[in-house]
């Protein structure tokens, strides 16, 4: 009988072990909430509504202030939204796995220490990117379309998938040095806030003077103006740095933090 080699195992710690343990963790996650009825109300079907009801209740009269489509506006306005939303859900839903000593478990299991926070980030970006493709092909319907190109559209889906990231770091944050929800939750009164002072809600010129400054410069009103320009036209540079240097502040402020509860959450 001839004896067989016996591959010699791959190391946990190993870039290999990194990728493989990513994408394993990252299907996990993405599994999970599809069959979560929240985090699929949060990121596909109330962001969709949303999108209907503005269309309904104030695209007519925002047309006939502007003299342009409400869509150009509410459409990057839902579609960032709903990808803050779905941070929040997946905020929750983090804090609960915590709390029921999945996170330990799998510290003590052979899998990759950076996988976990790693997978958590790709699939956040691919939970907004189906998000916003739903949030377009609903707009779609409605009668939104790309005017600037193929670049242009693709750019246009990028933009809420770099400031949902940046959120969801924030989110993350907050969750893993929390043990109460209703923080995490709190944060909607935030984005609620944002969105009914922002650009894409109504015009500029609709709100006070003495507060078109902030509105103006919140992420939120940099954000939707940039994917407005992406798909109808107009100024860019402005928008789109003002988009970048939010996103990367955000990213930059509260990785370290998530990154260092999430490890601390981990091994509780």
């Amino acid at each position: 009988m001839i004896p067989t080699a016996t591959p010699a195992p791959v190391a946990e710690s190993s870039l290999f072990a990194f990728g493989a343990h990513t994408l394993i963790q990252t299907r996990r996650l993405l599994m999970r909430w599809v069959r979560n009825p929240v985090s699929l109300l949060e990121t596909l079907i109330v962001p969709c509504l949303l999108l209907v009801m503005l269309d309904t209740v104030i695209g007519g009269q925002i047309r006939r202030f502007t003299g342009s489509e409400a869509l150009f506006g509410s459409v990057p306005l839902v579609a960032v939204v709903g990808a803050l939303s779905g941070a929040v859900a997946g905020g929750i839903l983090l804090g609960r796995e915590r709390d029921a000593g999945l996170l330990a478990r799998f510290w003590v299991l052979p899998v990759h220490r950076g996988s976990g926070i790693a997978s958590r980030i790709l699939a956040e970006g691919c939970r907004i990117l189906a998000g916003t493709v739903a949030i377009v092909a609903v707009g779609y319907l409605l009668g939104f379309r790309f005017q600037r190109g193929l670049l242009p559209s693709l750019a246009f889906f990028g933009v809420p998938v770099l400031f949902g990231l940046a959120f969801a770091t924030l989110v993350t944050a907050v969750a893993v040095f929390t043990a109460k929800s209703t923080l995490v939750e709190g944060i909607t009164i935030v984005t609620s806030l944002m969105m009914f002072f922002s650009t894409g809600f109504v015009p500029l010129a609709a709100y006070p003077q003495w507060i078109q400054p902030v509105v103006r410069n919140q992420p939120l009103s940099a954000a939707v103006d940039t994917m407005r320009a992406l798909a109808e036209g107009g100024a860019l540079a402005r928008p789109l740095t003002l988009t970048v240097a939010w996103s990367l502040g955000a990213i930059v402020v509260f990785s370290v933090p998530a990154a260092i509860g999430y490890r601390r959450a981990s091994r509780c």
